[in-house]
């Protein structure tokens, strides 16, 4: 499959030999976190607003198993509730305001579900980067239920990224659907992560940009991957990285970057 924007490229190892598509070099951060409350609806719309194809959203796991939409540990900063969030119950998150934090425009908003947000994604025809927010060890509490979700209620598997920090949460998102498109995410990247990369036969390596330096992003390519670098809100500071090869931002503000799908 060729897709017109060139982002399709194969190396020889078997971690790409499948036909996988990122059909964007621009990603709108938690939906779009400069223009409306983070990993909300309304962040998700902001971002096809501004003409993002793809947004990256957090997907955390509640008491009861209940799987919600947001970053933080603790639910203070982005809501008007509090105390921590992997204990409280899913009727009560379901009643708190998301919005009015950012803006008393945004007043009501609520923490969405993961089926609200896959639903609402959709709806848009956006493409989904899902990180699984989980630095515990007990991924086999959300991975399988994650998956499960993603199985049941996401249609195009080539407009889906699985993405995390916890390398133990793709090990077993690998395991269990050998067919989902990996990344794995890296403040510094380390010495063993072409080996990391491996092991769950990533799609892409997701990297803070400001870290990454020409000689690591030249190392991914060559190797075969896909390279996308967060949170990337000034177009000047990442100028130089599309020579290394880098083939998507992820933004808080995708009109920043529209230039680059005009």
């Amino acid at each position: 499959m060729q897709n017109d924007k060139g982002l399709n490229d194969k190396g020889s190892n078997d971690h790409v030999s499948k036909d996988r598509v990122l059909n964007t070099k621009v990603m709108g951060h938690r939906g779009a976190a400069l223009l409306a409350p983070e990993n909300t609806l309304a962040s998700i719309r902001a971002a096809a607003d501004a003409g993002a194809t793809w947004v990256e959203i957090d997907v955390y796991l509640i008491a009861e198993g209940g799987l919600v939409i947001f970053h933080d540990d603790t639910l203070d900063r982005c809501t008007n509730g509090a105390g921590v969030t992997r204990d409280a119950r899913p009727a009560d998150v379901a009643e708190l305001d998301a919005g009015s934090w950012f803006s008393a425009d945004f007043a009501g908003e609520k923490v969405p579900t993961l089926l609200d947000a896959l639903e609402c994604i959709q709806s848009l025809n956006l493409g989904l980067n899902l990180e699984i927010k989980h630095d515990g060890a007990d991924v086999e509490n959300i991975v399988p239920t994650v998956l499960a979700m993603l199985r049941d209620h996401w249609e195009d598997n080539d407009n889906l990224m699985i993405s995390s920090f916890n390398h133990a949460a793709l090990q077993l998102c690998y395991d269990i659907d050998v067919d989902r498109h990996l990344a794995q995410l890296y403040e510094d990247i380390p010495e063993d992560w072409q080996a990391q990369l491996e092991g769950i036969k990533a799609y892409s390596l997701n990297c803070d940009y400001s870290r990454l330096t020409q000689s690591q992003a030249q190392a991914v390519k060559a190797a075969g991957y896909k390279l996308l670098c967060y949170t990337a809100n000034d177009p000047r500071k990442v100028e130089s990285h599309w020579a290394w090869g880098m083939d998507a931002v992820i933004t808080d503000d995708p009109t920043n970057f529209a230039f680059l799908s005009a």
